[in-house]
């Protein structure tokens, strides 16, 4: 059966946000509304909760309590967020009646390409889950993970020791030059999403992918990223997963989780192959990943709507605190960094979107500004990034957002100056790598020193 999940948090935490409990009937007797205002911190008014429970209680489906969890990091899924969008549907682990069951099937192999916090989290859950065998890619853990394997501190499954999945390698696997080696059913990408700089992601993962059999899923951030992917294989399915989870590796070979782990799955639209093709591996994919019973992984059909929904916060909140070095807490004590760069930023994309065919409700502004809770003084990701002296994953969730605007003829003035400060970080972390060499004079240079003489004033 089904299993539809409404995520609420009961108590006050340290960073997400804070709803109670809400349940949905479990059999045919009367069902009771919850209310809505037995939490102080609850901000959903309470006209919401009953169309809220309505759209969902109609699929008949199974509820379960979702264990009370602390939550450190950003969490910006909720279902206060859906509002016009109520499709979301959990698929339950023990039965899919309308699109095959995976009980009785030999265990999918899968390729984790990004082995750091978010990766590990994923390999562990399609191992746990008993229907899929991870082989993960490392790199700069490589060595750790081989000698002593991962340490896991997780919210979710505990603290586990010595933790490896069925295969680790430090590169891509070639599959065309391994004898008798099964092809990889998925390939799934939890890198962040550089496209600035080479090599992109098709190229990295090109030796892996079987044509016409390997899924791609892209568990990455930003807008059109399918598309060098699709490119790159026409005819392999590619899906969309949204993550909401806190998972961060420190020191090498150490996870620390402490936010739920929440993947939204869906298919992107490939005009090489049939629809139906694509849906139906994003459904398998769910159906392995929430094998896992200690996780929450749904299908959403309106992918762009999904990605549309989230930019609202990657594109005001992850970069105005990567060019200011700011946390959320401190923009919103000062007050003028919302009203004028994150409000007009998340305006500028819900415009972007509504041009573009998906129409993001307004209420979803004030929710994103209040999404993170004060207290955590929480720093995004890309912010953490920079900290680190990594480079940042900007052109997917500003600078395509910001040609979409273009192309629609949306005007996004906010959005076009974040655009150029980010060009203008990433530059330097070039230069910081070796990867751009100053030159001693600007000959040649558009704006360059030419000879000129000194203009003096007065």
């Amino acid at each position: 059966m089904a299993v539809v999940r409404l995520y609420y948090r009961q108590q006050p935490c340290h960073h997400s946000f804070q709803f109670p409990n809400i349940l949905l009937p479990t059999s045919s007797a009367p069902a009771q509304t919850p209310s809505v205002n037995s939490h102080p911190n609850n901000p959903m008014p309470p006209s919401q909760a009953p169309s809220l429970r309505r759209a969902f209680s109609s699929t008949g489906s199974q509820t379960r309590m979702v264990p009370k969890r602390r939550h450190t990091h950003h969490t910006p899924f909720t279902p206060a967020m859906l509002n016009s969008k109520q499709t979301l549907t959990t698929i339950s682990r023990r039965n899919l009646k309308n699109m095959g069951s995976l009980a009785e099937s030999p265990k999918s192999n899968v390729l984790i390409v990004g082995s750091g916090g978010v990766g590990t989290m994923a390999a562990y859950a399609l191992e746990k889950g008993g229907k899929a065998r991870v082989t993960a890619v490392l790199r700069s853990n490589y060595a750790a993970v081989e000698k002593n394997g991962f340490v896991i501190n997780s919210l979710d499954h505990g603290d586990i020791q010595g933790w490896r999945p069925s295969e680790i390698r430090n590169s891509i696997p070639n599959v065309t030059k391994q004898h008798n080696f099964k092809p990889y059913d998925y390939v799934v990408v939890t890198t962040k999403n550089i496209a600035d700089i080479s090599p992109g992601v098709s190229e990295i993962i090109a030796p892996a992918i079987s044509p016409g059999h390997t899924t791609i899923a892209l568990v990455q951030n930003g807008l059109n990223i399918e598309r060098p992917i699709i490119e790159a294989f026409p005819l392999n399915p590619v899906i969309s997963g949204v993550s909401f989870i806190g998972a961060t590796e420190e020191p090498k070979g150490t996870i620390k989780h402490d936010d739920h782990d929440v993947l939204i799955v869906g298919a992107f639209n490939n005009p090489n192959i049939p629809s139906e093709r694509s849906e139906s591996a994003a459904k398998n994919f769910v159906e392995l990943y929430g094998s896992c019973p200690d996780i929450d992984c749904v299908y959403e059909p309106d992918v762009k709507f999904t990605r549309w929904r989230k930019l609202l916060y990657n594109a005001s909140y992850n970069t105005v605190a990567t060019i200011l070095r700011m946390d959320t807490s401190r923009m919103r004590i000062s007050e003028h960094v919302i009203d004028d760069l994150i409000r007009p930023i998340m305006m500028e994309i819900r415009a972007t979107a509504a041009a573009s065919g998906v129409e993001l409700p307004i209420e979803l502004i004030d929710k994103m500004i209040f999404a993170d809770t004060f207290e955590a003084f929480f720093k995004p990701s890309m912010l953490q990034d920079i900290e680190k002296g990594n480079f940042i994953e900007f052109e997917n969730i500003v600078g395509e957002p910001l040609r979409e605007a273009e192309k629609l003829g949306v005007p996004t003035p906010t959005l076009r100056v974040v655009y150029g400060l980010l060009k203008g970080i990433q530059w330097k972390v070039r230069e910081a790598k070796g990867l751009v060499t100053v030159p001693s004079t600007g000959e040649g240079l558009k704006y360059g020193g030419a000879n000129r003489k000194r203009i003096v004033t007065a």
